[in-house]
């Protein structure tokens, strides 16, 4: 039932986001330079500033606020409200189309879809299903602002919580900006033992010399994501779950697999990204030449702590206090140089080198043999990048090889791009990766006995053929076809006659295809936004379960009210669907998804209702999620004994400021 409290508190909200925001400057100015992005159709107005040592006395427009990646790609600072800002306003600030949720905000996601296009040279950290909410090099963004600018992002949880992610950033001086952001979220959750507390600080700055010659990007992130866990409901529970008696609605009634658990994720790190130029490009001679050094050092530990020691995992050296702690430190700088004619095109070579560092502060003697406790390696790899334009089409080609060290990754990606016309974009991939299993499937120690296993030396590397083809076109459609060869697939399974969690690595290829179909559709103020995924997998053995279609429907209505379209206004319903499948289990010891071939889960629809609004430069969002639940039946699932949510009315906001 929805909480009067809730809906009062939203009016409130909304009554003092319209005072507030008349009291804004009123000197509006609109840019009349062609909108770099195509979705701000409706976005807000920036107030004039005519401090000369800041910004130049023409109008500030919303074009000038700048948010840049750590590939240097740029994009315009956007307060419009669209069907994509509703799939985006989540705990993840992502379209988490392809994902499912766990109960609680703040726990991990099931993956509908898999992606073999990652091309790290070295392991990945494990834990891989705490890491949805880990930001990585990649997912920090640096700014370039003419004025102070502060994002307030704000959504409600479940039970005693709620999330908040606040930014602000200010330019000192044309050629220096810096950033301070916090994003932090509490959920205490519907189900017993299952609070959730997130926190992600990140601190950013970026200069440039007055010539443009010199760059430098550095960043500090600071990360500590801890979880509850329960193993979810025990198997007597599941049929009083999906029988929906009104005698067990009340979710905290359920008696979880353990109550006495938690594990936590922390990491901290430090980059810095410079660059110098040595021969600049002017009209006179057409070319440029540059150098470029990157550094990063990164520390993180993944923990495990018990009370007391559960059959859920199996026989365990201790009994009480069990605590499984692994941690990294991992040591990286580049150095790249990079050239550019027109001709011949982009050149780029790049050298790296890794200190790596990974492990346990113990040793373990299981079955007479001794388990190393630590992977060491001191690595260095080379990179490059070619890229070129051919009339209409361009050729992007970057290959990357480790030359030192235990592990040799390697990897081929070769891109097409050819543009039609403004609107009509085709775009054809080939790649081949070879890259090593994760560290924790090479090595694990735990104070579980199951939980112990060295395959540094018995594990290959995984090998992935990618082909894939795209089209792109707003007034046409988007699909994109790809097909993917996988060898020696490396995962987690669980079964046996203890059915219990392994790693595994198959002596067999997998043959992965998927095509993905999105469109809208609109007929006046009403639009129909369609996302459609088709997957098949060939593959004997059952290792890797997808379902084999995903859909989201979004029917949706949009308008401006009030004298000066003073309000824009979205309201619609989205639907969402899976097939059933043999749906990836949770494993909460090792923070990781295993595979099973016992329980089929998904074909249950959900529905979301939602009221979007936009006043100036805030955007307003109130949902009904999942309101369907009680008249479709509660056979719904994240994951085998991992309950989806139920319905659940939440609201929230993300609020800009100009100064």
């Amino acid at each position: 039932m929805i909480r009067h409290t809730s809906i009062v508190s939203f009016f409130l909200l909304l009554c003092l986001i319209s005072g507030a925001q008349e009291k804004l400057p009123q000197k509006l100015k609109s840019s009349t330079k062609s909108v770099k992005n195509p979705t701000t159709n409706n976005d807000s107005l920036v107030f004039r500033k005519s401090q000369k040592d800041k910004v130049s006395s023409k109008d500030v427009v919303i074009d000038q606020y700048k948010i840049i990646d750590a590939n240097n790609q740029v994009e315009v600072l956007d307060t419009s409200l669209t069907i994509q800002k509703e799939y985006k306003f989540n705990y993840l600030r992502k379209d988490n189309f392809g994902l499912i949720q766990f109960a609680n905000l703040g726990q991990t996601y099931n993956s509908l879809t898999k992606d073999f296009s990652s091309t790290n040279l070295l392991p990945l950290f494990g834990a891989r299903g705490r890491h949805f909410n880990y930001l990585e090099v990649e997912d920090v963004k640096y700014y370039e602002v003419p004025t102070p600018l502060t994002e307030l992002f704000f959504k409600t949880a479940f039970q005693q919580g709620q999330l908040l992610d606040a930014l602000f950033t200010v330019n000192t001086s044309r050629q220096f900006n810096f950033s301070i952001a916090y994003k932090g979220m509490r959920s205490l959750g519907n189900y017993q033992q299952a609070l959730t507390s997130t926190g992600n600080l990140r601190f950013t700055s970026s200069f440039k010399s007055k010539n443009n010659r010199y760059s430098a990007r550095t960043h500090i992130v600071t990360q500590d994501l801890l979880n509850q866990e329960n193993g979810g409901l025990n198997n007597e529970d599941i049929s009083n779950f999906i029988s929906g008696d009104q005698n067990f609605i009340d979710r905290s009634v359920f008696d979880p697999n353990f109550d006495n658990a938690e594990n936590t994720l922390v990491g901290k790190r430090f980059f810095l990204n410079q660059e110098y130029i040595i021969i600049p490009q002017k009209d006179s001679i057409n070319r440029s030449l540059s150098i470029k050094n990157s550094i990063a050092f990164e520390d993180k530990y993944f923990q495990f702590d018990q009370t007391a020691s559960s059959d859920f995992f199996g026989d365990s050296f201790n009994q009480s206090n069990i605590r499984d702690r692994v941690t990294i430190e991992n040591f990286e700088t580049e150095v790249l140089i990079k050239y550019r004619e027109p001709i011949i095109g982009d050149i780029s070579f790049g050298v790296g080198y890794n200190d790596i560092n990974y492990g346990y502060d113990k040793v373990t003697i299981l079955n007479s043999q001794q388990i190393i406790n630590r992977i060491k390696d001191k690595v260095i790899s080379l990179e490059g990048h070619y890229s070129n334009q051919f009339g209409g089409f361009r050729l992007i080609t970057d290959v990357g090889a480790n030359i030192v060290g235990q592990f040799d990754s390697h990897y081929f990606l070769s891109e097409i791009v050819y543009d039609v016309n403004d609107d009509m974009h085709i775009k054809t991939d080939i790649g081949h990766i070879s890259n090593s299993p994760n560290y924790n499937l090479l090595l694990y120690q735990s104070d579980y006995i199951n939980y112990n296993w060295n395959n540094v030396d018995s594990f290959k590397n995984q090998n992935s053929t990618n082909l894939k083809a795209e089209f792109n076109s707003k007034s046409i459609l988007d699909i994109s076809a790809e097909y993917v060869v996988v060898d020696n697939f490396s995962f987690f399974s669980r079964g046996g006659d203890d059915n219990l969690i392994r790693p595994e690595q198959l002596n067999q290829s997998i043959k992965f295809f998927k095509v993905r179909l999105d469109k809208e559709l609109k007929f006046g103020k009403f639009a129909l936004d369609n996302s459609i995924l088709y997957q098949k997998v060939d593959d004997d053995t059952q290792s890797l379960n997808l379902p084999e279609f995903v859909v989201r429907n979004t029917f949706y209505y949009s308008n401006h009210f009030f004298k000066k379209k003073a309000l824009f206004l979205q309201t619609g319903i989205t639907f969402n669907y899976f097939t059933d499948y043999y749906m990836d289990g949770y494993d909460p010891l090792l923070a990781e998804f295993y595979s099973q071939d016992q329980t089929t889960l998904g074909g249950f629809p959900r529905l979301d209702f939602f009221i979007n609004a936009k006043i100036r430069q805030t955007r307003i969002f109130l949902k009904a999620e999942h309101f369907n639940s009680s008249f479709t039946g509660y056979n719904y699932f994240s994951a085998p004994n991992n309950p989806y949510r139920d319905f659940a009315t939440r609201f929230g906001l993300v609020w800009n400021f100009f100064l």
